[in-house]
C-alpha cells in the first residue's frame, strides 16, 4: 500500500457506552485468536507469492475455514510482474445469509513484499490475515441476514517498484472476476485491513473511500469505547480496496500507516511479531463484528 497527502489531526470525539446491538463474541478473545494465527504465518517465513512458505500458509488458512462451513473458493491465477509471470492465489469464504439479501466483503492481504533478507511482514501481511481467520470463526457461528464475504489477497505488494501495474494484484483480479460475474452489484460494503496488529493503534482516515461508510465505522467505535485508535487525521491510500472504489463499490480502507517512528517499521526487518498486540486486533475484530450487524 502506498499513502499520501496528510491533512491535520482533528479533536478526536469522546467515547461513548457500547450500543446495545453489540453481540459479545463467542472465542475468548477475537485478537487472541488473531494473533495466534499471526505468529502462525510468521513462523512460515517470508510468504512472497509462489513461494514455499506462501503455499504452507494457504493450506494453514484452508485448515482453519474448512470446518466453519463457509463455501471456499481458491481463486488462483497468473499475474505477469516485472519479474515475470508469478503464481497467486486469493482465498474466498462466503458464510451465507437470507437469500435475496445484500453482501459485505471483508479484505486484506496476506503476501509479504519480496525483499532482501528476512522480511517477516508480522503487521504488514500476517496480522491482517490472521485477523480475517480470527473473524471467519465468529462470522461462521452467528446469524446474518446478509452474506459475509472474507477474502485474503495475494500479491498487494509490488514486485519492483509500487504502479497501476505493479502492485494489488489479487484485488484487480477479484474485482475484474466479481464484476464480470455479478457479485460486485451485489455487496453493500467492503472493508480492507491492513497493519492494523501495531501496539500504538491509530487508524486515520482514508480519502479513497467512501465518507457514509467510514462515519459508520468511526461512529461504532466511538460508541464501544475505542474512539481514541480511529482519528479524524486524512491519507489517501491506494490499498486493495481501490480497484472495487473505482468500479462503483462502497468501500472502506482500515490501516495504520503509521507504523514505529516516522513509519520506520514499515517495509523494513524491524516488521516482527513483538511490536504486535492482540489488543489492538480485539479492537479492530470487535467494531467490524459489530459495523456487520449495522449493514443490515
Amino acid at each position: 500500500m502506498y499513502g499520501t497527502a496528510a491533512l491535520l489531526i482533528l479533536a478526536l470525539a469522546s467515547a461513548h457506552p457500547i450500543d446495545a446491538g453489540y453481540a459479545p463474541a463467542k472465542s475468548a478473545g477475537i485478537g487472541e485468536a488473531a494473533m495466534r494465527h499471526t505468529r502462525a504465518a510468521v513462523a512460515f517465513g517470508p510468504r512472497t507469492p509462489g513461494s514455499p512458505a506462501m503455499r504452507k500458509f494457504q493450506a494453514y488458512i484452508l485448515e482453519q475455514l474448512r470446518p466453519l462451513g463457509g463455501e471456499i473458493t481458491e481463486d488462483a491465477f497468473t499475474a505477469d510482474t516485472p519479474a515475470g509471470r508469478l503464481p497467486m492465489k486469493n482465498i474466498i469464504v462466503r458464510f451465507r445469509g437470507v437469500p435475496g439479501r445484500e453482501a459485505v466483503a471483508i479484505t486484506g492481504h496476506y503476501d509479504t513484499k519480496i525483499m532482501p533478507g528476512r522480511f517477516d511482514g508480522a503487521n504488514d501481511g500476517a496480522a491482517s490475515a490472521g485477523l480475517l481467520l480470527a473473524l471467519a470463526r465468529e462470522v461462521a457461528y452467528r446469524k446474518r441476514a446478509n452474506d459475509v464475504y472474507l477474502v485474503w489477497f495475494d500479491g498487494e505488494e509490488a514486485v519492483a517498484q509500487w504502479s497501476e501495474t505493479d502492485g494489488l494484484y489479487g484485488s484487480r483480479h477479484l474485482a475484474r472476476r466479481w464484476d464480470g460475474d455479478g457479485t460486485l452489484r451485489r455487496l453493500k460494503a467492503l472493508i480492507n485491513v491492513d497493519m492494523i496488529g501495531d501496539r500504538d493503534l491509530d487508524i486515520t482516515r482514508d480519502g479513497n473511500s467512501s465518507g457514509p461508510l467510514q462515519d459508520l465505522v468511526w461512529r461504532v467505535a466511538r460508541e464501544m469505547g475505542y474512539g481514541r485508535h480511529f482519528l479524524d487525521a486524512e491519507l489517501y491510500m491506494d490499498d486493495d480496496h481501490v480497484p472495487f472504489a473505482s468500479r462503483g463499490v462502497n468501500v472502506l480502507d482500515l490501516i495504520d500507516f503509521n507504523y514505529g517512528p516516522g513509519n520506520s517499521w514499515w517495509h523494513s526487518p524491524e516488521d516482527t511479531l513483538d511490536k504486535l498486540s492482540a489488543a489492538s486486533l480485539d479492537v479492530v475484530g470487535k467494531v467490524l463484528l459489530t459495523v456487520l450487524y449495522r449493514l443490515e
